[in-house]
């Protein structure tokens, strides 16, 4: 009889009375690049937190940011942890919709996460400022790309003119740092950990970190139109993210040092593949809770529709909804 009892009880189990939580998860696939920024997104992978609300994270590694909209755009992903593009604006504006619900990394102050790097040769020689640099070839990822509007946006800053340097696409991070320590151009745009990198390597030194010289909005998490109509999954993958970001915010940016802080740089240097003293140098700002940067959004589709790289305008409020954020953090301590 006890033998019995056993039995039936863990039939039960099996056939759905006791289930743990991890087993009902349901898969997302998340597009994402292998940077210091992406740091939310490998921290709650790994502490299990996406999965507490119900959420499989299936990571899927890009070498740019603008690939994963067009993946977001196409399907292949139901959500995206990148950087804002004017590829992103120009799908929304084809009538694609993809939905910007949560901050990722902001440029701000006395955080490093983008910067512009000359070769070492150059600085020795004296090439010190963004003025040195007219005429010369700069390299980003992509025409359009968050580098690009960092540039155009350095420009300007110094009474300059986009025309004033030659861009230069290589389409990829890792390209990014082999040209210059090749020495096949005089600078690049680049993000961290390549930055703290190629400083630490002597192939290039910082000249402007993006953060210093002006605060935006340069990563967000993005939803394809598909995922967000699913109301139930799209706030409980917000409410593991929101998790990850508290704990982020806390450990690195308020603590900056212990336990804590050296358990994000491990998980970090595990899925970028950089050591965890290059990890160490520049970790980005967030909002704890992943609040945007009011309006900012606008203000970056306001100048790529200027340079003529954005077809149509789009309204803010057709591509920004908070509200998962909102739902999200509804009892949430």
């Amino acid at each position: 009889m006890k033998r019995l009892v056993v039995v039936l009880l863990v039939a039960a189990v099996l056939l759905g009375g006791v289930v743990p939580a991890r087993a009902q998860a349901q898969k997302v696939k998340i597009g994402v690049l292998k940077l210091s920024s992406s740091a939310v997104i490998f921290l709650g992978v790994e502490k299990g937190y996406f999965r507490e609300f119900g959420v499989e994270p299936d990571l899927v590694f890009f070498q740019a940011a603008q690939p994963i909209a067009v993946a977001l755009a196409s399907g292949d992903l139901e959500v995206g942890a990148t950087g804002l593009t004017a590829g992103l604006y120009n799908i929304v504006a084809g009538g694609v919709q993809i939905w910007i619900v949560a901050d990722k990394g902001r440029e701000w102050p006395d955080h490093n996460l983008t910067a512009l790097l000359v070769r070492k040769d150059l600085w020795d020689a004296g090439v010190k400022s963004l003025r040195d640099l007219k005429g010369k070839k700069v390299g980003v990822t992509q025409i359009g790309s968050t580098f690009h509007y960092n540039m155009g946006r350095f420009l300007e800053k110094e009474g300059m003119a986009l025309g004033d340097v030659e861009l230069v696409p290589l389409q990829a991070l890792p390209a990014l740092s082999d040209a210059l320590t090749a020495r096949r151009l005089e600078a690049v745009m680049t993000a961290e950990p390549f930055v703290s990198r190629l400083e630490a390597s002597g192939a290039g030194v910082p000249i402007i970190h993006t953060g210093d010289t002006f605060p935006w909005q340069i990563a967000v998490m993005m939803y394809a139109d598909k995922f967000a109509k699913n109301r139930a999954r799209a706030v409980g993958f917000m409410k593991g993210y929101v998790k990850s970001s508290r704990h982020y915010f806390d450990a690195v940016l308020k603590q900056k040092s212990g336990p804590a802080y050296d358990e994000v740089v491990g998980i970090t240097a595990k899925y970028t593949g950089a050591p965890p003293a290059i990890i160490r140098r520049g970790f980005p700002y967030q909002d704890r809770d992943g609040r945007l940067m009011p309006g900012d959004v606008g203000r970056q589709m306001a100048w790529w529709l200027k340079h003529g790289l954005m077809k149509k305008p789009v309204a803010e409020q057709a591509i920004v909804d908070e509200s998962f954020l909102r739902d999200a953090l509804k009892g949430m301590k």
